[in-house]
């Protein structure tokens, strides 16, 4: 195992992915600063323009009402985007990528849970999102004998 780990296919393969990942992960940061945000009424108009399609299809408001709910609070929406920024740039960074994979950690299971309950329906999507969140788990879990002297607390 310990020869795998340290092969060259293996080290190439593993930052192609965190390349990959951080690369998605600014991608989706930086798309959450190019729209701006949708007045407190938008919802209502939204939902009154398209009432048959949306009314019908309430798996469809759950998620326009979810994403809307956090463009709302004025800040939610920026702030996941921020952190997307900065833990896919540490991510790239290469040196910096078990903090990056720290950072991206609750964003990756916010993006899996967010599938897994709200788009349950969209398979090929929560297999995709279930491998960002197993990858960045994946990236800290190699990165294990760093984080050992965490775990050893001397009490007395």
């Amino acid at each position: 195992m310990k020869k795998v780990l340290n092969s060259i296919v293996f080290k190439f393969l593993l930052i192609t992915l965190k390349l990959g990942l951080g690369g998605m992960m600014v991608y989706g940061g930086i798309g959450k600063f190019t729209k701006p945000i949708p007045q407190v009424t938008e919802m209502i108009l939204l939902v009154n323009a398209d009432k048959k399609d949306l009314l019908d299809e309430p798996e469809k408001l759950k998620i326009k009402n979810y994403v809307f709910g956090m463009k709302q609070t004025g800040y939610a929406w920026q702030v996941l985007g921020i952190f997307e920024i900065i833990g896919g740039l540490l991510l790239l960074s290469q040196l910096f990528s078990l903090i990056g994979s720290f950072i991206l950690l609750p964003i990756t299971l916010h993006i899996f849970l967010f599938h897994l309950f709200l788009e349950q329906h969209e398979i090929g999507e929560l297999i995709l999102v279930s491998l960002y969140f197993i990858l960045n788990l994946l990236f800290i879990g190699l990165e294990y004998k760093k984080l050992k002297p965490l775990f050893k607390i001397k009490v007395w």
